[in-house]
């Protein structure tokens, strides 16, 4: 009797890309792009290597390269001038605000050919940094801020976006915003919900790229990275609430909670490869430790085989551009 022998079905490239178990389509991936107001040329993102603060114009270029590419949908982040920041993020409101501006031009050019996706968070719009309005104690309001949500997304749906995604961990924010999606017949906006996002140190880079003004930390709406059960609470509170999607942020330092988010939820499972994760790689290919090309596509391949069916990554156009050619397409 032959014994089995697994090495068998690893022999080539064709036999391993046959019984692969988990397999990524560029049509997965997501690219989360800033887009800067006050620029006339694109501004490189010292900690994020190949990542820029993009002008409308130079947004508008990318975005159609990045749909092009194959990718599945875009992240749209805005950073105003320092000077139209105050306390309640009232720019991040406004029909002319940077982000808005920028989800029509991109509704316009792209139409329903991307899925378009806006940052539905305070944290970039206030002079503080926080994710909602601060009491007269300096803590977070919650439920004041989900008011200021609900404007939010409403002006974000106006301006195209098919998705809006509350990233600020306030209790309830999922059901303030499809209230408020709903009353004014946006019914066909999607709400992606920030499920499970922690107090993570790997932040940084992002609060380069979006000028953050926070002095302080998040930790008292942010998940403590301690904890892996309060993810499963917040998960159902989310799917109660009306979420038409999840997300876990980080993910590669939370690939658990992946996997405990995916086993549970009944809607699509996103994950966030976030500026600090993107970053190390980059940082380690450059001094020649690792193949940059190499670790990026095993990270993003670990995260869906985590569980994920999205992946937000910095990295989406050059890993589905790699995949179309592996493809033959």
């Amino acid at each position: 009797m032959s014994l089995h022998r697994p090495r068998r079905l690893r022999t080539t490239a064709a036999m391993r890309g046959l019984v692969a178990e988990t397999r990524m389509d560029p049509a997965q991936l997501v690219l989360p792009m800033f887009v800067a107001d006050g620029i006339d040329a694109t501004r490189p993102i010292s900690s994020m290597p190949g990542v820029v603060n993009h002008t409308l114009e130079s947004l508008r270029v990318a975005a159609r390269e990045a749909v092009d590419a194959g990718v599945g949908g875009l992240m749209l982040f805005g950073v105003p001038r320092p000077e139209d920041k105050d306390a309640t993020g009232s720019c991040g409101q406004q029909p002319d605000g940077i982000l808005n501006r920028a989800l029509r031009l991109l509704a316009e050019d792209l139409g329903d050919t991307t899925v378009l996706m806006a940052d539905t968070c305070l944290d970039e719009f206030t002079d503080h940094g926080h994710c909602g309005v601060l009491d007269d104690a300096g803590r977070v309001d919650n439920d004041a801020t989900l008011e200021h949500y609900r404007e939010l997304a409403l002006a974000q749906a106006r301006a195209g976006a098919h998705v809006v995604a509350p990233s600020g961990m306030m209790d309830g924010q999922v059901a303030a915003i499809r209230e408020a999606l709903d009353a004014e017949g946006f019914t066909d906006v999607a709400v992606l919900a920030y499920t499970a996002k922690y107090a993570s140190a790997f932040y940084g880079p992002f609060r380069e790229a979006v000028g953050s003004s926070l002095d302080g930390d998040r930790r008292t709406y942010q998940q403590d990275p301690a904890n892996r059960t309060e993810s499963v609470r917040e998960l159902l509170a989310d799917l109660d609430e009306g979420a038409d999607m999840v997300m876990v942020k980080p993910a590669m330092s939370y690939l658990d909670i992946v996997r405990e988010v995916a086993d549970r939820s009944d809607r699509p499972v996103a994950a966030y490869q976030i500026s600090g994760e993107y970053a190390m790689i980059c940082a380690a290919a450059e001094r020649g430790w690792i193949d940059r090309e190499a670790a990026l596509d095993e990270a993003v391949l670990s995260i869906v085989r985590a569980g994920a069916s999205i992946v937000l990554t910095y990295a989406a156009v050059e890993i589905a551009h790699r995949l179309r050619l592996r493809a033959g397409s």
